[in-house]
């Protein structure tokens, strides 16, 4: 199960690195945000993201215990993917993808605050 996990976190990684790249390039009017793999590798690195998630779940056993945390990092996750969306597709204005750039990343360190602390609200006593 720690192969899984790390192999997570790894995605996890990816994941983010890559959305945080394709946003400068976004920022930038970069013609590099048109290649290819641009647009291919987010979908293959988020669905192993997805499918490892899955799998940790399953595997781990302990529904009732980690139901609340990993809601709110379904929901967290759902609202990340719509700033992404925002952010890479429909803003049309430099200040609209620099403001849903920052919503993405600032609710993928909540994600990844719930992860670690596994508590809905992270960052309270």
């Amino acid at each position: 199960m720690s192969i899984i996990k790390n192999l997570h976190v790894i995605f996890a990684l990816l994941s983010i690195t890559g959305f945080i790249y394709r946003g400068f390039l976004k920022l930038n009017n970069a013609d590099k945000l048109r290649a290819k793999w641009l647009k291919i590798s987010p979908h293959i690195i988020d669905t192993l993201l997805l499918v490892s998630a899955i799998y940790l779940v399953i595997a781990g056993q302990n529904y009732p215990e980690i139901f609340n945390w990993v809601t709110a990092k379904i929901v967290a996750l759902i609202v990340y993917i719509g700033f992404g969306l925002y952010t890479l597709r429909f803003s049309k204005t430099r200040g609209g993808v620099l403001i849903g750039f920052l919503l993405a990343v600032m609710t993928f360190v909540y994600i990844v605050g719930v992860a670690v602390t596994k508590q809905v609200w992270p960052l309270m006593l």
